[in-house]
């Protein structure tokens, strides 16, 4: 009979308490969880490196030490999802309770430790792009708001639809706007590759390609509190080891491989006679637990059950290959669509035309295109939380070293004047804190008039759209033929907020269009104009 597993449960019951309201803040499209909420992004250990947090940091190593890999179970929203897909494919050999059967493979220590290597190696020098591909967190957040985010709102207006035939009126329909081809496809590849290597081999990615569970490898395996064998109550059932999705437990050397366990307790909850505990075990008592007493010859039937080291090579390449292949259709798919809104048609235009090639906005508070790029992991957080949806995630229309991360598109709607929730949320930093009084003078872009496609000039009518919707007086009219006016900009109003561009009527390039600056600036706050008091001493007729 199976003892109660009281660690299993509280480790369950944080993963709950973690994942749950981080997934929910994804897929918040109403803005009905608290901006407070996004503080349990900041737990998260590639955001606190690139973001150089070293409290968290501290605070995330050290409980590796005391505890082993609490992160990769209860604390990392990917590796939450990956235990989530374990569950819903119960596939190959399965025992009569249902659950999955897996077996010891050795670690693949070169190539876990060469991709951590070079992950950090080139992140130093500012290149980013492994950190951005393999960090859990961000994968996770692409998956969130390409996949899961679009799911819920369709339902959303399938239920408001529904409802309103009943006159109830209590859902509102959503326009699913800021998700774009490639960011679909890389949340496709992510969840594809989780699924991939659940399916085969439990928790491959985090002990094999994920640079955060190779670097808490190394802390890990001396922690102080670890799973072992208690070598007097042990039988050699082996139901611990096909009970560990980490495929970390030996049970015939009586062996756990604490640098890949990242407790999940599951191994200690299917031992039917207490053979494997959760106790204070440090290191230097590792020894005694090395020397296993003399076992009985290997079984023909058990030699079987024990899946050969080329096999698993076999499995990992396979996988390996079957991602390297999808690659070059990414890119493709990436350089066709990868902005179907509108933009990358304009660009496109422009360069037929002649004009350069215009670099992307980023966000208030990224300081410079250079800097955001060295930070930013592409998690699309801020995507999702834009009130005015004007971030989008890119392809490879600007580089490879742009990849998925987020640009500033003026598509449907403009960056709100005094709006700082992107700057509030960003667990990397990479964008950094904006009071509204430092966002209202932060000049992410000058807006550039093409007096060649306005319909003043093109079809001798009024217009002044963008005049009207400039917050900074920036955009001004002035006397262009007759009784018409012509918008002219001064480039020390102008934030590059977009308003201007937003509501320009003219398609398919817009006569008005903000140019990114590569370095931020900043402006002066437009002086309010004084309203003069006008004492009237009788009625004033």
């Amino acid at each position: 009979m199976k003892r109660p597993n009281y660690w299993k449960g509280l480790r369950v019951t944080l993963a709950i308490l973690l994942f749950v309201p981080i997934l929910l803040f994804f897929v918040d499209f109403a803005g009905v969880l608290p901006d407070q909420t996004s503080k349990l992004l900041h737990l998260q250990i590639m955001p606190a490196l690139l973001g150089g947090m070293a409290g968290i940091l501290v605070f995330q190593f050290a409980l590796a030490l005391l505890f082993g890999r609490i992160y990769c179970s209860a604390i990392c929203p990917a590796g939450v999802l990956q235990d989530i897909i374990n569950r819903l494919f119960c596939i190959g050999k399965k025992k009569k309770d249902g659950t999955r059967r897996f077996h010891y493979h050795k670690p693949l220590n070169v190539l876990r430790y060469s991709i951590l290597g070079l992950t950090f190696l080139l992140a130093i020098f500012g290149v980013v792009e492994l950190c951005t591909l393999l960090d859990p967190y961000s994968n996770f957040g692409r998956i969130a708001n390409n996949l899961f985010r679009p799911v819920v709102m369709w339902l959303n207006n399938l239920l408001a639809e529904g409802l309103a035939r009943m006159d109830n009126y209590t859902l509102y329909q959503v326009t699913i706007s800021n998700v774009t081809l490639f960011g679909v496809v890389s949340g496709l590849v992510a969840l594809g590759l989780f699924i991939v290597m659940v399916i085969f081999r439990g928790r491959l990615f985090c002990n094999t390609l994920c640079p955060i569970g190779a670097l808490l490898s190394l802390v890990s395996r001396y922690s102080l509190f670890r799973i072992s064998f208690d070598r007097d109550a042990c039988t050699r059932c082996g139901s611990c080891e096909r009970a560990c999705k980490a495929e970390a437990i030996d049970s015939r050397g009586l062996t756990v491989d604490t640098s890949r366990c990242v407790d999940c307790f599951n191994c200690v909850s299917s031992c039917p006679k207490g053979g494997l505990r959760y106790r204070f075990n440090p290191p230097f008592r590792k020894a005694t637990e090395r020397t296993a007493p003399a076992s009985e010859p290997e079984t023909r039937k058990e030699a079987s059950a024990r899946a050969p080291i080329s096999e698993s090579r076999r499995t990992f390449l396979a996988t390996g290959a079957t991602v390297a292949s999808s690659l070059p259709i990414v890119s493709a798919i990436a350089h066709e669509v990868g902005d179907p809104a509108g933009h990358g048609k304009q660009m496109r235009l422009r360069r037929r035309k002649g004009h350069e090639k215009w670099p992307p906005i980023v966000p208030p508070g990224a300081i410079s295109i250079e800097r955001f790029k060295d930070i930013c992991t592409g998690c699309q957080i801020c995507v999702t939380q834009c009130p005015s949806h004007v971030l989008r995630p890119t392809g490879l229309e600007y580089g490879l070293d742009y990849m998925l991360k987020p640009r500033v598109a003026y598509i449907d709607s403009y960056c709100n004047y005094e709006c700082t929730v992107c700057s509030e949320i960003c667990p990397t930093h990479a964008i950094m804190p904006l009071t509204k009084e430092e966002k209202a003078t932060t000049q992410v872009g000058i807006a550039t008039f093409f007096i060649d496609r306005c319909i003043v000039k093109t079809e001798g009518t009024d217009c002044g759209a963008c005049s009207e919707h400039c917050p900074t007086q920036a955009v001004h009219m002035v006397p262009y033929e007759g009784t018409l006016t012509i918008p002219r900009v001064n480039p020390d109003l102008c934030i590059g907020c977009g308003g201007c561009e937003s509501i320009c009527p003219v398609r398919p390039e817009r006569a008005i269009i903000v140019k990114a600056n590569e370095v931020h600036k900043f402006v002066e706050k437009p002086k309010e104009e004084e309203v003069k008091k006008v004492e009237i001493d009788d009625f004033g007729f």
